[in-house]
C-alpha cells in the first residue's frame, strides 16, 4: 500500500485504486481486508501510514465493488476501556453502502458470552463469516440526483407527515408491487397526489440509515422494524432499495421535492446497535472503544446508558461529531434530502457536567453552512439524567411538543381546563418563547410512531404490546387514552359515531393551533395497531397501513384535507409570532381576543376553575379573514352568544353537527371565519 488521503475518512476510489482513511485514535496496528461480491477474501494488509489518530494508505488495483472491513489490533484491557480483538472483522463508520446482514452467531462477540464476568474473556473466534462489509463505490454513485432541491418553504406553513417508509406503501394497492416498501415508492405518483390531498408539505420518515435486527427479537421472529438501532450511518438500510437501486431511491426523493414536499429523515445518533459490553462487536467498540462511547468514569468496563439502549455515542469527541456531521452532510449534498429530526436529542448535546444548548454538536450544526439552512427538528429528551429539555434548545432548532400531546389529550378526555389547553392552541409560548423564537419552534402533534394510533386512542383503555413478546411490560404504561365505550372495535354505529367525533376534535386542535403541525401516517384512515403503543419488532400487517382494512374511514382523510386548507387560506392560524393581544395595525383590532360562551371575556376565576372547558378565541392577522375556534369540552351542548359580522362556519367536529353554527354539541369544536373583518 501506498500512502492515503487522511483528511478524508472513508474508502475513496480513482481510476486506479483506492484510498482508505479511518480513525482510531487508541489502536496500534490496523489491517484491512477486501472480499469479492462472492465474500471471497482477494487481499489483506496493513494500513502503512498514521498521522495523529487517523490510519490511511492507498491500495493500487483496488475497484469499486470490492467489499472490506478492518481488523483492529491492541489492548484487550475492558477494565480500562479497551476491546481490541483482530479477530472481529469491524465495519467502516464512513461506509456508504453495505453488502449483507449480520447472522447472530456467538463470533460475532468480542467475548466469550456466558457467565458472571463474560465481557472481560476475549473471543477469538473470527467473525468475517457473519459480520456486514463495506462496499467501495464508484465516483458516479457518489452524485446527487438530477435536478435542483427547491427552496424550503417558511416553516409556519409547513404541515408534516411522519411515516415509516416500508409501512406506508407494502400494502398499497395503487403502487406497483415491485416497489412497494421501498425508497422508490415514495416517487409513485398516485402516493404523492394523496399526500398532496391532505395538505402535506413535508415527510419525516423513521430512520433509513442502516441498522440491525437485534438478536432477542430475531430469536422471537420478530425484526426491529422500526429501525432505532444504527449500525451504518452513511449508508442506507440495503432492504429498502428497490430494483433501481440508489439512483432510483434519489429519484424519487427528488420526486417528492418537485411536488413541494419535504424530506426529512429521522436519524439516531444517540446510539449504536453494538449495545452495552455484552453486545457484538461490529464497528465502534472495536475500533476505539474509549473513544467512540461514553463510558463510566469510575469504571469505563461499562457504559453511560442515557439513550436506554445500552450504550451512548460519544458526542463531546471531536471525531465522533465529526463522523456525525460528515453523515448529515452526505445526506443533504448527496441524497438531497431536507432535514433530520434527530431521535433522544437531549444524548446528543450532554456534556460530562450535564446537557448543555452550547454542546459541540448543537454549536457544530449552527455553525455549517450547509446543515444551517435545512430542517432541523429534535425530540428534546432521552431517559439520562436531566434528560426532559422541551423549550431549551436555541434558534435555528424546532423540537417535538409532548406537551402539547399530553395537555391535548388531558383535556378531550375531561380532564383539565381551558388554561391547560389555551397556550397550547397559541403555539406554547410559555415553553418557547424564550431566546427570541417563534411558534414554529413547536412540533405539535396528538399521536407519533411512538405510541398508539389515532383510532386506539379511543377504543382502548391501556396497551395491547402482548405480540412484542415481552408479556405487556414494555411501551408507555402511562399513554393517555380517551377510550369511549368498552376496550375494543365495535359495530355500534352510536359509539363509533362518538369517537369518530373525538378524533375530528384532536385532529382539529392540531391543525388549528399555531406552531407546525405533525400528522402520523395511517390517522387519515383510522388505521388500528389493535392497542399495540410500541410496534418498533411488528414489520407485518399489524406495523403496516393496510389501505383497504374493511374499518378504515376514508372520510377522515377529507376532513384533514379540508383542515389543512383552511390553514393555508387563513394566515390567521400559522402566525410566525407568538400573540398576546397586541392591537393589528390596520383597525387596532387584538390579535387574539378570548371569550366566554356569554361572549364575555374570561376572568381569573373563569382560568381557574377546572370546570371552565367551554371558550372561544378569535385570531386576526395583518392579511386574510379573521378565524375563531370555539370549543365546548363541557358533558352537554352550548350555545355561544354570535359575534357580529357575517361569520361562516368551516368546521364542527360533532356528529350530527348542530344547525345553528353558534350551538356546540358536546366534545366538540367549530371553526368559523370573518371574511371581512369589522371596521374599527
Amino acid at each position: 500500500m501506498e500512502p492515503g488521503e487522511p483528511t478524508r475518512l472513508g474508502a475513496w476510489a480513482d481510476p486506479e485504486g483506492v484510498s482508505f482513511s479511518l480513525f482510531a485514535a487508541a489502536a496500534e496496528r490496523i489491517e484491512l481486508q477486501l472480499f469479492d461480491a462472492r465474500g471471497a477474501e482477494i487481499w489483506r494488509g496493513d494500513l502503512p501510514e498514521r498521522d495523529g489518530a487517523v490510519w490511511h494508505g492507498r491500495l493500487p488495483g483496488a475497484a469499486p465493488g470490492m467489499r472490506y472491513g478492518y481488523r483492529a489490533h491492541g489492548p484487550w484491557a475492558p477494565e480500562r476501556g479497551l476491546r481490541f480483538n483482530p479477530a472481529k472483522l469491524l465495519l467502516d463508520p464512513y461506509a456508504r453502502r453495505l453488502d449483507g446482514e449480520i447472522r447472530w452467531n456467538d463470533a460475532v462477540h468480542g467475548h466469550v458470552r456466558g457467565g458472571p464476568e463474560a465481557d472481560l474473556r476475549r473471543d477469538d473466534r473470527d467473525s468475517a463469516p457473519f459480520v456486514p462489509r463495506g462496499v467501495i463505490l464508484a465516483p458516479e454513485e457518489e452524485r446527487p440526483a438530477p435536478g435542483e432541491r427547491p427552496p424550503l418553504r417558511p416553516f409556519a406553513e409547513s404541515v408534516i407527515y411522519e411515516a415509516h417508509l416500508k409501512g406506508l406503501t407494502q400494502l398499497d394497492p395503487g403502487v406497483a408491487p415491485q416497489v412497494r416498501g421501498n425508497f422508490e415508492a415514495l416517487g409513485d405518483p398516485r402516493l404523492i397526489e394523496r399526500l398532496l390531498r391532505l395538505g402535506v408539505t413535508a415527510v419525516e420518515l423513521l430512520p433509513v440509515q442502516s441498522f440491525l435486527d437485534d438478536r432477542f427479537l430475531v430469536e422471537k421472529g420478530l425484526r426491529n422494524y422500526w429501525g432505532y438501532n444504527s449500525l451504518g450511518f452513511f449508508a442506507p438500510m440495503e432492504r429498502y432499495l428497490g430494483p433501481g437501486g440508489v439512483p432510483a431511491a434519489k429519484a424519487a426523493i427528488r420526486a417528492l421535492q418537485a411536488a413541494g414536499i419535504e424530506v426529512i429523515l429521522d436519524v439516531v445518533y444517540n446510539h449504536s446497535a453494538e449495545s452495552d459490553e455484552l453486545g457484538p462487536t461490529l464497528s465502534f467498540r472495536g475500533l476505539d472503544n474509549a473513544a467512540y462511547y461514553r463510558l463510566k468514569p469510575e469504571n469505563p468496563r461499562f457504559y453511560l446508558n442515557d439513550a436506554g439502549t445500552g450504550n451512548t455515542l460519544n458526542l463531546a469527541h471531536p471525531f465522533v461529531t465529526r463522523l456525525v456531521m460528515d453523515s448529515l452532510r452526505l445526506w443533504v449534498e448527496v441524497w438531497g434530502v431536507d432535514g433530520f429530526r434527530f431521535d433522544l436529542a437531549t444524548t446528543l448535546a450532554r456534556m460530562p457536567e450535564g446537557w448543555s444548548p452550547d454542546a459541540p454538536f448543537l454549536t457544530a450544526l449552527r455553525q455549517d453552512p450547509v446543515l444551517n439552512r435545512v430542517r432541523l427538528i429534535v425530540e428534546p429528551w432521552d431517559v439520562g439524567w436531566g434528560g426532559y429539555q422541551v423549550g431549551s434548545y436555541p434558534v435555528p432548532f424546532a423540537e417535538w411538543n409532548d406537551q402539547f400531546r399530553d395537555e391535548t389529550r388531558r383535556f378531550w378526555r375531561g380532564d383539565v381546563g381551558a388554561a391547560r389547553l389555551a397556550p397550547r392552541l397559541l403555539g406554547s409560548a410559555d415553553i418557547y418563547a424564550s431566546r427570541g423564537r417563534r411558534p414554529q419552534a413547536a412540533v405539535n402533534f396528538v399521536t407519533a410512531h411512538d405510541g398508539i394510533t389515532l383510532a386506539d386512542l379511543t377504543r382502548y383503555g391501556a396497551k395491547r404490546n402482548q405480540a412484542n413478546g415481552e408479556e405487556n411490560r414494555d411501551g408507555n404504561g402511562g399513554e393517555i387514552n380517551l377510550l369511549i365505550g368498552p376496550d375494543g372495535p365495535t359495530r355500534d354505529p352510536e359509539l363509533e359515531a362518538r369517537r369518530r367525533a373525538r378524533a375530528r376534535a384532536l385532529l382539529a386542535t392540531l391543525l388549528l393551533s399555531q406552531g407546525v403541525p405533525m400528522l402520523l401516517a395511517g390517522d387519515e384512515i383510522l388505521r388500528s395497531q389493535q392497542g399495540n403503543n410500541n410496534a418498533y419488532p411488528q414489520d407485518n400487517a399489524l406495523g403496516w397501513i393496510d389501505w383497504s382494512a374493511e374499518d378504515q374511514d376514508p372520510s377522515m382523510a377529507d376532513f384533514i384535507a379540508r383542515l389543512t386548507a383552511l390553514r393555508r387560506e387563513t394566515p390567521a392560524l400559522r402566525q410566525k409570532r407568538f400573540l398576546h393581544g397586541e392591537p393589528r395595525a390596520r383597525d387596532g383590532a387584538p390579535n387574539v381576543s378570548w371569550l366566554r360562551p356569554d361572549g364575555a371575556e374570561p376572568s381569573p376565576e373563569d382560568w381557574n376553575a377546572p370546570e371552565f372547558r367551554a371558550f372561544g378565541l378569535i385570531l386576526r392577522a395583518e392579511e386574510g379573514p379573521d378565524a375563531a375556534i370555539l370549543i365546548n369540552g363541557a358533558a352537554g351542548p352550548v350555545a355561544f352568544a354570535p359575534l357580529a359580522g357575517a361569520w361562516r362556519r368551516e368546521i364542527s367536529t360533532a356528529d350530527p353537527v348542530p344547525p345553528d353554527p353558534w350551538l356546540l354539541a358536546p366534545d366538540s369544536l367549530t371553526l368559523l371565519r370573518l371574511p371581512e373583518s369589522p371596521a374599527s
